[in-house]
């Protein structure tokens, strides 16, 4: 799995000969590295939100680059006003599993607000079997104890930025209720109000979950991911 991080919520992911875009925020994203005009092949894009931040521009790189838009199924109506051709657009639900590009996508709750639906978060697991959860904004929920259930997650990519998510303890706390391997963190460090690094939640997993490995990330550079 090779990773790479754009700053706030926003991540490649490519496996296997395919990649996904999760909330491509580049537009307006202090810690983008680079415009939306340089992620190259996309298969999917997944939106967890209708906030700006996580929306980004999801419809321009669909536009160009012809990959599948899924996002929640109230947020289609808005995804085809911004240009998005409805063929390219898998609107679903929560709980609700699609396939796109050889990839199991399963929606699931995230606690937040959103304008148009739901909020929401993703689980994904590639044609090679490697497992990813993309919590979108969210609070701590004890609910996170049932995906390990269902799902072995490799990787989990979660907010700890505290003020509109949860903080560096409470997402120590959801790597424990996940049993992740490995946790990328996000929503930090892009807006001043946000924690501007991670020492928090190194210390945090350590006391927590200190079986799940904390992956340090510099936008724009893609790292593998075991």
């Amino acid at each position: 799995m090779l990773l790479t991080w754009f700053g706030h919520s926003n991540f490649r992911l490519e496996e296997g000969g395919v990649s996904v875009l999760i909330d491509p925020f580049f537009e307006g994203n202090p810690t983008a590295p680079t415009g939306w005009q340089s992620v190259g092949r996309v298969d999917a894009v997944l939106v967890t939100h209708d906030h700006g931040d996580h929306v980004g521009q999801a419809a321009e790189i669909c536009q160009a680059t012809g990959a599948t838009l899924v996002c929640l199924f109230d947020l289609v109506p808005k995804m085809k006003g911004m240009g998005v051709p409805a063929g390219q657009i898998l609107g679903m639900n929560l709980g609700g599993t699609v396939s796109v590009a050889g990839l199991r996508v399963k929606m699931v709750q995230a606690f937040h607000s959103s304008a148009t639906g739901a909020p929401a978060g993703y689980i994904v697991t590639f044609p090679g079997g490697f497992c990813c959860y993309h919590s979108g904004d969210t609070a701590l929920f004890s609910d996170m104890k049932l995906f390990r259930r269902f799902f072995d997650i490799d990787l989990a990519m979660l907010p700890m930025g505290g003020w509109f998510t949860m903080d560096a303890v409470e997402a120590a706390v959801a790597c424990s209720f996940l049993g992740c391997r490995v946790v990328a963190p996000m929503h930090w460090g892009t807006f001043p109000v946000l924690a501007q690094n991670t020492d928090a939640f190194a210390q945090a997993l350590r006391e927590h979950a200190p079986e799940t490995q904390l992956v340090t990330l510099t936008p724009g550079v893609p790292r593998e991911v075991a």
